[in-house]
């Protein structure tokens, strides 16, 4: 194997300054063949990347809640099938909006929110960002996707919000596992970062993954503007405790930690039963993904893909870059990425703190970004082409 040119081109980055710096990880059958530690953990300080380096893993912490998740149903404590309701009773007046132009017209729902909806995100819940709607932008007047709430004043919020589909009816990307980690709370008695401690991490050996920086001299960060739009850039304040554990998006973890939770779901071992693991990483959408993919972008989690149970999944040979039917990826907003190719026993992990702000300050000029998507594609390109 050779990976002279991946590494090459995340340096290019660095040199141009779209990058501060990188840890790269990619693993054939759990032996870790490229890791490399490139760049500037902290640009302002001028301090070296180091292979132990935290990331701020935004969504890449929905795949933690989602396995967590299935390990009470694997205990019989929770079905798939349980209305969210049952657990936070608020839910129990959501009603769906739907969008007639500019306007939003209430809707009764015809079925309960279940935790199944909540994990392949056909709940109905949206983000105000991305994308721009009138559902979405009820969410952005209310600043339910702000990270300076309470638990309370979250659920609150939320669950006054219209729904922007019918539960079961569109794959629609957004505050589902923020919701589906409160649930785990309430079903539990205990913290969300106490449950992913104790059936997540401690098992998997996976030390400095939480919700917090406990060591914040080992924190990556970003420039202090973004390189694309000039935009100053703000990440999650993990330095502290945060005013309640965000399921979707509030994460903190190394490279070596991911690849030891990434390593679990490709092999069903130390974490969840093979069956289990198996469950979370196919597809889930079924005739929806099609569906999302004939609306477009916002619809979908690209083309050729569908969605388990916290991961996207490939559905045949169709993508946007190399794969094999089966592998399963996802990302998270400040510049991370893995993806996970089983046929092949493949897992590659590539973070860094460098968000592409065009995507929530200009969502139609997303596209022009060389950062976002690009590189996650780039970088799942660039590893195919080095395997033998």
């Amino acid at each position: 194997m050779g990976f002279a040119r991946l590494s090459g081109y995340l340096r290019g980055l660095v040199g141009e300054g779209l990058l501060p710096g990188f840890v790269a990880v990619v693993a054939w059958e759990g032996e870790v063949v490229y890791g490399e530690a490139f760049g500037l953990s902290d640009p302002e300080r001028r301090r070296p990347m180091e292979e132990d380096a935290l990331f701020r893993l935004y969504s890449m912490t929905k795949p933690w809640v989602s396995a967590l998740a299935l390990t009470f149903v694997e205990d019989g404590a929770l079905s798939l099938l349980d209305p969210v309701e049952r657990y936070l009773p608020a839910f129990s007046r959501l009603h769906v909006g739907r969008e007639v132009g500019e306007e939003v017209v209430p809707e009764p729902l015809r079925a309960p929110v279940t935790v199944y909806d909540l994990l392949r995100h056909t709940a109905g819940f949206t983000y105000g960002v991305f994308f721009r709607s009138p559902v979405k932008r009820r969410y952005l007047e209310a600043g339910v996707d702000r990270f300076d709430l309470t638990r309370e004043e979250f659920l609150e919020r939320l669950s006054a919000l219209p729904l922007r589909f019918q539960p079961g009816e569109a794959f629609e990307y957004g505050l589902a596992t923020d919701v589906l980690g409160h649930l785990l709370e309430a079903l539990s008695g205990k913290a969300l970062a106490e449950l992913l401690a104790e059936r997540v991490f401690a098992p998997l050996g996976m030390r400095d993954s939480g919700f917090r920086a406990e060591d914040p001299a080992r924190l990556a960060q970003p420039f202090p503007k973004d390189p694309e739009t000039g935009r100053s850039i703000r990440l999650l304040p993990v330095e502290g405790p945060p005013p309640r554990y965000a399921g979707g998006m509030g994460g903190v973890g190394t490279a070596q930690d991911y690849l030891r939770f990434l390593e679990a779901l490709r092999t069903g071992r130390g974490l969840l039963h093979p069956r289990l693991a198996r469950l979370m990483t196919q597809d889930h959408l079924g005739p929806l993904a099609w569906e999302g993919m004939r609306r477009g972008p916002e619809y979908g989690p690209g083309p050729g893909y569908g969605f388990g149970l916290g991961v996207a999944v490939r559905l045949g040979e169709m993508g946007l870059a190399p794969g094999s039917p089966g592998d399963f990826y996802w990302w998270g907003f400040a510049g991370t990425f893995f993806f996970v190719d089983p046929a092949l026993g493949l897992t590659a992990l590539l973070l860094a703190q460098a968000p592409s702000l065009l995507s929530v300050v200009a969502p139609e000029r997303a596209l022009e970004s060389q950062l976002g998507a690009r590189l996650g594609l780039a970088f799942r390109t660039l590893v195919y082409g080095a395997l033998d």
